[in-house]
């Protein structure tokens, strides 16, 4: 992966993005169960980053590369859905490398 173009970028945010979605489900139990509220807040906001810059990525590389319709859609519903942003990367983004 080449971080130095917005593609790598792309790709390295959706797995990023993904595993601070995943990572809630440490810190939820944590919050709701231990009442120990500090790795939420710490994960809620990495994760809010993550996901803006996602879908920033996804928006810019879409513009320049003139993706269809369906694979904006579903690039921007991946980011909504656990495990999703890895599937993204494996079907979505190898089509505009």
């Amino acid at each position: 992966m080449n971080f130095k173009t917005t593609f790598g970028l792309l790709r390295l945010s959706a797995v990023l993005e993904g595993i601070s979605y995943l990572l809630f489900a440490l810190t939820m139990p944590l919050k709701y169960v231990y009442e120990i509220g500090m790795p939420n807040k710490i994960v809620g906001l990495l994760h809010g980053v993550l996901f803006i810059a996602y879908v920033l990525f996804v928006f810019i590389e879409s513009q320049e590369k003139n993706w269809s319709f369906s694979d904006k859609f579903w690039s921007y519903l991946a980011s909504l859905l656990p495990f999703a942003t890895f599937i993204a990367d494996k079907k979505i983004f190898v089509k505009y490398p």
